[in-house]
Formats: structure tokens, sequence, C-alpha cells
């Protein structure tokens, strides 16, 4: 069983599900989203489907394979792959016991589930390398701001069963094909190496010695890093700990000559690919489980929070998690935070949103029916068609099909029944004809094919 610490208390009250509303309950809950949660809703959706129709069309293109995990997993699985001395497994994991009294965690982050997944699915036995991808939910208890949330999207990938210096420069070149797809620019590679279990010890040593005289100036959660984890403290936010780390070893400093011919090389293929790149000496990335290659993606112009990527080399995870030694590499982005950032670009999705393509305008009872029945045979067909539900005038019909921005209206009244006809308005033209009502399929077709 896990620290207590990360767990919340098993009370009777977990389990009552079925108490009746009483008098003075708080409606507002039923009607107000948890704090740091989202709704997505229509118009806001589309924006959604294209980044993940590019996030899913660009790792098609480079090989990879979509994967689903849970949303929850074992607690153990994040305590042993996240890293107990980070912030995510010490101050921001949602987990609880369900009924059996195990210890259940809300995913913080995709890597770990897909390290279990790949474990307990045996996917190392196929060809290697394994090529994945992610795009999902993902839960921190973090303090709500613009492009963080308590609930959070994330689109990630990861790659497994090597460690050539070129699958490094392939992952970030995969995100920065992403990123240049969404019409991003002013994209900024940081790159750097971590070290290995081989030297990290002696640059975690000469960070220790660096930190010990000056621990009483630092903050609090440094404080209890120096000893846990000093490699944090050099990923600090607060001012006065990045004031003092600035003279502080690097990774590289530190770095033994296998990391360092490893950096050299992806260096190289970044070179190759034509991918700008500032080697960051500073950059650590705050997941315990990262080895030789780190990197974050950096936007110009978007504030002091540009990162909007980041990821790197975990050649012992797999291994940590009860495998056998297996290289892995992977980045994720927040699905948030790239939309924020697309309109702090002002990069417009709004012309991605849908639009039916036919409104149906009936009056009267008879007119309503065959209305119903042919706006199902049309949707059958696959063209998008809406039409009245509260026995609006026409008039109200054509503004509500006006508002919709479709491409045709179709106007049907008692005597348009009568003969056998309907009414069909060219939206864009304002031009209208009469077409039988057994040919409308097929004009609608035609003419919806013509305007593709």
């Amino acid at each position: 069983m896990p620290d207590g610490k990360h767990l919340k208390p098993l009370t009777d009250k977990m389990f009552r599900f079925n108490i009746p509303l009483i008098e003075g309950v708080d409606y507002k809950m039923l009607t107000t989203r948890p704090r740091g949660t989202n709704d997505i809703l229509p118009g806001e959706v589309e924006k959604w489907h294209y980044l993940e129709k590019v996030c899913r069309r660009v790792c098609s293109d480079f090989g990879y394979q979509e994967i689903r995990t849970p949303i929850f997993e074992h607690t153990e699985l994040f305590l042993r792959g996240v890293g107990e001395t980070t912030d995510i497994v010490e101050k921001e994991m949602y987990s609880f016991y369900d009924r059996g009294e195990r210890s259940i965690t809300l995913r913080p982050e995709g890597t770990a589930s897909t390290v279990r997944a790949f474990l307990e699915n045996k996917l190392y036995a196929e060809p290697q390398p394994t090529k994945l991808y992610y795009i999902g939910p993902m839960f921190r208890y973090d303090r709500p701001q613009a492009g963080r949330y308590r609930q959070f999207h994330q689109f990630g990938i990861e790659v497994f069963g090597s460690n050539h210096p070129s699958v490094d420069a392939e992952v970030i070149g995969l995100a920065c094909t992403v990123l240049e797809k969404l019409q991003l620019t002013g994209l900024k590679v940081h790159i750097n190496t971590v070290g290995c279990p081989q030297c990290r010890p002696r640059h975690l040593k000469a960070l220790v010695d660096y930190f010990s005289d000056k621990k009483d100036k630092l903050c609090k959660t440094c404080q209890e890093r120096l000893n846990k984890n000093p490699l944090r403290i050099l990923d600090c936010k607060s001012d006065i700990c990045r004031e003092l780390a600035k003279d502080a070893p690097t990774t590289r400093s530190s770095a033994c000559p296998s990391c360092e011919v490893h950096f050299t090389k992806v260096l190289k293929y970044l070179d190759a690919l034509g991918i700008e790149y500032v080697v960051d000496p500073r950059l650590v990335r705050g997941l315990d489980y990262y080895t030789h290659t780190a990197f974050e993606i950096l936007v110009e112009g978007i504030g002091a929070q540009s990162a909007i990527c980041g990821g790197g080399r975990y050649d012992g995870l797999i291994e940590q998690c009860g495998g056998k030694p297996t290289p892995g590499i992977g980045f994720a982005m927040g699905m948030e935070r790239l939309l924020l950032t697309l309109e702090t670009k002002g990069i417009d999705l709004s012309q991605l949103l849908t639009h039916p393509d036919v409104y149906i305008a009936a009056i009267g009872e008879k007119p309503q029916e065959e209305a119903f029945k042919l706006a199902m045979e049309l949707r059958r067909k696959g063209i998008s068609t809406e039409k009245d539900y509260l026995d609006k005038s026409l008039k109200a019909q054509l503004k509500a099909a006006d508002r919709l921005g479709v491409k045709y209206t179709l106007i049907l009244g008692d005597e348009e029944l009568k003969a056998r006809k309907i009414v069909v308005k060219e939206m864009a033209k304002s031009e209208q004809t009469e077409i039988p009502i057994d040919d409308i399929i097929n004009y609608l077709e035609r003419g919806l094919k013509t305007n593709d």
C-alpha cells in the first residue's frame, strides 16, 4: 500500500449513492462545474476536432498508431513511473480508494499508462520500435489559470525500443510538424542532455555541494528538494531560486562520454532536418524519469509561459515499471494551451465551424410530416439536414435557416405537397426553383458535390 499522504481518507459517504435530495441542499452545486474544469460547447468543440484531426494525420504520416488507456490506474504506477519526489505525485494527484480499498489515481500524465499498456499487452514482442500516440483527458490538482486546468487534455507520443539519436530528432520533428500545420510560427526548440544513471549521480552531488550554503535562501519547496531531488531546484519557477541557480553546475558539465556523444548526434540530426534549436543547460523538465535528451518547444510572442510542448528520453522507465531494459522517448502538449496559443497568435479557427447543408421549412401538419420523413432520408444519404420543431411561422423558419448558414432551404406547404413539388432556395444566390419531391435527393447531391 502506498504512502497515505497521497490518498484521500476512506469514509462511508463515498458509497452513499442513493441519498434523496433534502431541504437546504445547495442546488448551485448541481448547476456549476467543479473548479478547474471546462464545458466544451458547440462552436468550440469543432476547433478541438480540427486539432485532433491534424495530430492524427501527422502521426499517421510518421507511422504512429493510436493507443487509448484507462483514465484511472493503480496509484503505484504513478508513484513508480512519475517519481515520488515530483510535484505531480507530492501535490497534484487525484487519488482515492475504490470499494475494494485499492488505491486508484486519475491519470496525471500519459507516459506511465502507455508504458504499463506496452508491458501488459506484450507489445515488446512485436517488431520494434513501437510508435504510439494518445489524445485524452488528464487530471492534476493545480491552481487554475489561463490554459491550465484540473482536468486538461494532452496529445502525446511515445516510442519504445530504440535508443538511436535519430529517433530523438524524429520525435522533435513530429511535434514541430504538428505546430507548423497549425500555422504557428516563431517556434524555438530548447534542448539539453540530463545525463544517465552513470553520470547523473556526479551532477546531483555537485548540485548539493553548490546549494548547501544557499539553502536558507531557497524557497521552502526547494529546501526540501535539496536532499530528495536537487535537480528539481533547476526547474523551480521562483525568481529567487532561479537567480541562485544561475551559476549552478549544469547537467552537460557532468555528462559522461556516452551522453555527450548521443547528444551531439541528436543535434546533428536536428541540423539535417533544418530545425532551429537552442542548447539550454538549465532545462531539466519536471519528471524524474528523463535521461539523455530533454526538450521543450517555445512559441515566441505569447508571454512568459511560452512552452507549448515538452518531452524527452526515459531509457530506464520501462525497467523501473517491471519490464526488461527498453529505451523510450516521447512528448506531450496540452490541447487547452495549444488553443490559447492559436488565439493569442491571431489564428482564427472559427471558419472550421460546420453548418447543415439543408434546412426544411414546412408549414402545415401534413407538410411537417413529409418534411420529417424527407429530413431522415437526406441524413441517411449523408446530407446534413435541419428542420423546424417548434411550429414557427415561415418567416421565422427562413430566419433560422439563414442563421444556420445552410446552402439550401427547402420550402414545403400544402400546395407544394399537393403538387408533389418542393421549393428550393439556394441561399448564396438568393435564387429559388421548384423541384419534384421525388427528385430532390439527386438534385441536392449534384448541387452539393458541385459546391465542394
